[in-house]
């Protein structure tokens, strides 16, 4: 039986297997290289690992017990409540638009939540009709009826009750 490939076809594959081999334990070579060099250098430290750390393995909450535990309970109550005050919301404004603007549109002009739209009159009656003080108090301390919920201070608990007040007079004024 005659060699169906031709003698220059043959040795032209035989030089090309032999040209890919070599290429191939060149690129073994280089990898080998490229990993024993990259292995005597340290591995980057990320700068905020220990504040990562400390994070995650903080605990949650705390356990108190006797006197010791009420006084330490009250004494961070009156801390987070001076944080809260300290932290008031829109400047401390007592514009009833800004504040209305800012946060309460967001329920008021689109009635998520069951919430009474500010451009319905007559959905305020009722409420208008319970009183101011009723309305301001549900506003601050946050309502649940039958047609949806109001929640505390909108949402917002930087809000000061004093700004809940005069957002909840200036919405009634829009309203009549």
């Amino acid at each position: 039986m005659t060699n169906p490939v031709p003698q220059t076809d043959a040795v032209f594959l035989k030089h090309f297997a032999q040209l890919i081999a070599f290429l191939v334990l060149v690129c073994v070579l280089l990898i080998a290289l490229g990993a024993y060099i990259y292995s005597g250098h340290p591995s980057p430290e990320n700068p905020g690992a220990a504040k990562v750390t400390d994070q995650r393995i903080a605990p949650v909450g705390a356990v108190y017990a006797g006197d010791t535990g009420a006084a330490a309970i009250a004494a961070a109550a009156e801390a987070a409540k001076a944080a809260a005050a300290s932290q008031v919301a829109y400047d401390g404004t007592l514009d009833g638009s800004v504040i209305y603007g800012n946060l309460c549109q967001a329920c008021h002009d689109s009635g998520a939540g069951g919430s009474p739209k500010l451009s319905d009159k007559a959905v305020w009656a009722s409420r208008i009709a319970a009183g101011a003080e009723t309305m301001v108090r549900h506003a601050i301390e946050g309502y649940t009826g039958s047609a949806g919920m109001m929640p505390a201070k909108g949402g917002n608990p930087a809000l000061s009750d004093e700004q809940v007040k005069v957002t909840v007079e200036w919405m009634i004024e829009q309203v009549q």
